[in-house]
């Protein structure tokens, strides 16, 4: 009965619809309520910001999705096989296997990002909603955005097919990659764009700016000016690179790279004279506990509640993405949980390898080094600052252990290694053998401490944090601008400079020139710059990769033997005075075989690409 009356009512409904129509057609023209037409949003200044604001998504979630770029660099491993990580480091990926992938520099995700750039630009062009300002701002952010989504191409891939307007249908999509050069001046010609529409902007934090497009550009013509990018430079290191027949598409064939120096200083000075960093007009370094909060601040970005961060270090950052505890966003919001200890019931997922560990050096700013007693048998103590701010090793002191695990560990320190308890030993309860989680723990012997909220309110494995990405950071800008005027002979200017970043994180001023003033800031830049997605690009555009990225990893075994007459504190605590403790490196036999082969300075253009746009040419190795 209920059906039929169902039924009998839909009837009536469509009957008392045709009716409607009959008497009056302007019923069909009647728009849908829940659906705005194309030409309608470029009528209406908020919805041209919507769509704008849509552009944005190809940005993901900035470095923090779960399989971090970290791990394929010297920075740390991924701790979790089979994700497509080990097909990158060990150079077996090809046109048809690109291992792991993310989509904040997939090929067809940045070319899906610049064509909703094009789309707003085209359309903003002839827009009829009456705020000019409005209008301007918008297309600077869209600028802005077109350049970024490029800027990924060009460095993860190099040279590209440069696009500028929304295609339709029926139109032929095959297009050749432009020039290297070309591809340089098109960023830079956007970035000089939205500068010029979003001067005096005042943007809500997240969205594109001036500075924002000045950090871009400044970025851009650094890697420009680098060695894998001077053909003849890159051909003298790689006979991969030299037996390319298309190096106009991966580099500059000719020209004079004092000139691209030159640039590269300029816009880097650009942004330092127009923004503002943190902590950098100090003239001697800063306490210990100083530098150490300085640099947690700075990774905090302003998203932390903790006493001891320093909320006003946001001002370091460009241009962010952001999160929000009320909206679950996963992997930004998530990553305690996705990189924290097993014994806190986390994931251990992109952790430090020895090598990262070993560059970071001693307090009074000699190297560390295993072959020193000293260094060998206290490798955790008189570090620097930043490495205490970065690295959770064996011993470290970290959050409230009994939220999560229960009260097994008073002491609330990171438990990396094997100690002896009575006649027997124990694993620690970080380990791969944890009694808490016995699979789900660091194979290096070390966890990222970095980007992780030390607020000890947010739980990592439940409570969700609120730390922004940073895609773009003052200090940045100033190594970009330490690197050039070094590579122009400037050295004292460098120096100066290089020093600013070391007394914020309380180390001494270096008084190297040559190439052992450029070694040191490049050692300051991996160690300044650490999880931030710098290494990745600064070791190939630098063209020391097959003696950084190629190395084995290294991680590190951690032991704890009673003293003669003492017994083990219960439950298990570091102690220095009962027990003898070993710190043995060790290479990584089982994880990732990793090695480098030159045709890994860019990544392949993947085989269903080129079968698309048979006008592709591919990168050098993978023909």
């Amino acid at each position: 009965m209920s059906n039929m009356i169902k039924n009998i009512s839909i009837i009536i409904f469509i009957a008392g619809g045709i009716a409607l129509a009959s008497c009056n057609k302007d019923f069909l023209n009647t728009k849908p309520l829940g659906e705005v037409s194309s030409e309608d949003v470029w009528k209406d200044g908020p919805l041209s910001e919507a769509f704008v604001t849509g552009v944005y998504s190809r940005l993901g979630m900035g470095g923090f999705d779960e399989q971090m770029l970290s791990s394929l660099t010297d920075e740390s491993v991924f701790t979790h096989p089979g994700r497509g990580i080990d097909i990158v480091n060990e150079g077996v990926l090809n046109p048809s296997n690109l291992g792991w992938t993310n989509g904040t520099y997939e090929w067809g995700s940045m070319f899906s990002g610049i064509r909703s750039a094009n789309v707003a630009l085209t359309n903003l062009a002839t827009a009829t909603f009456d705020n000019r300002d409005l209008n301007d701002r918008l297309r600077g952010e869209s600028y802005f955005l077109r350049a970024y989504y490029s800027q990924q191409l060009l460095r993860f891939y190099g040279a590209f097919p440069i696009i500028e307007k929304p295609y339709g249908l029926d139109e032929d999509y095959t297009i050749a990659r432009n020039t290297f050069e070309e591809c340089v001046n098109f960023i830079v010609d956007d970035c000089d764009s939205a500068i010029f529409l979003l001067k005096g902007k005042d943007l809500p934090r997240g969205r594109a700016s001036q500075l924002a497009a000045m950090a871009l550009k400044s970025r851009v013509l650094l890697y420009a000016a680098s060695d894998l990018y001077d053909i003849p430079t890159a051909k003298s290191k790689s006979s991969v690179l030299a037996a390319y027949s298309n190096p106009e598409l991966i580099g500059y064939t000719s020209g004079d790279r004092i000139t691209r120096w030159t640039a590269a200083r300029d816009a880097a000075k650009a942004v330092i004279d127009e923004g503002t960093g943190y902590k950098l007009d100090l003239s001697a370094p800063v306490s210990f506990a100083e530098a150490k909060k300085n640099y947690i601040s700075m990774a905090m970005g302003g998203g932390s509640k903790d006493a001891n961060v320093d909320a006003a270090a946001e001002v370091e950052l460009i241009f962010e993405r952001g999160y929000t505890a009320d909206k679950d966003e996963y992997a930004g919001q998530y990553v305690g949980l996705a990189n924290g200890p097993n014994g806190y019931h986390n994931w251990a997922g992109n952790t430090p390898i020895q090598q990262m560990v070993d560059d970071y050096e001693m307090m009074d700013g000699t190297k560390f080094n295993w072959s020193n007693p000293a260094h060998a048998t206290s490798p955790y103590t008189d570090r620097e600052p930043r490495f205490y701010a970065t690295i959770l090793y064996d011993g470290a002191d970290w959050k409230p252990r009994d939220k999560i695990s229960g009260n097994v560990d008073p002491a609330n320190q990171v438990q990396t290694g094997q100690y002896q308890v009575g006649s027997g030993n124990i694993f620690g309860l970080d380990t791969r053998q944890s009694s808490i989680e016995d699979w789900n723990g660091s194979w290096t012997g070390y966890y990222m401490r970095k980007f992780t909220d030390p607020d000890p309110v947010v739980v990592d494995n439940y409570v969700r944090q609120s730390i922004p990405w940073p895609f773009f950071r003052y200090t940045e800008a100033v190594f970009n601008y330490i690197e050039a005027c070094i590579e122009l002979g400037e050295e004292p200017e460098a120096r100066d400079w290089l020093n600013k970043i070391r007394y914020r994180a309380g180390m001494s001023a270096i008084t190297e020139s040559g190439s052992a003033l450029r070694d040191r800031y490049r050692n300051e830049r991996r160690i300044e710059m650490a999880y931030e997605e710098q290494r990745y690009f600064d070791a190939r555009r630098w063209m020391v990769a097959p003696a950084t990225l190629g190395r084995k990893n290294v991680f590190i075994s951690v032991k704890g033997t009673l003293k003669p007459g003492q017994t083990a504190p219960s439950p298990y605590r570091k102690d220095e005075t009962r027990y003898n403790y070993t710190y043995t490196p060790f290479v990584d036999i089982g994880l990732e075989d990793r090695q480098w082969l030159d045709k890994m300075y860019f990544r392949p253009l993947s085989r269903d690409e080129v079968n698309r746009n048979n006008k592709l040419v591919q990168n050098p190795g993978y023909e």
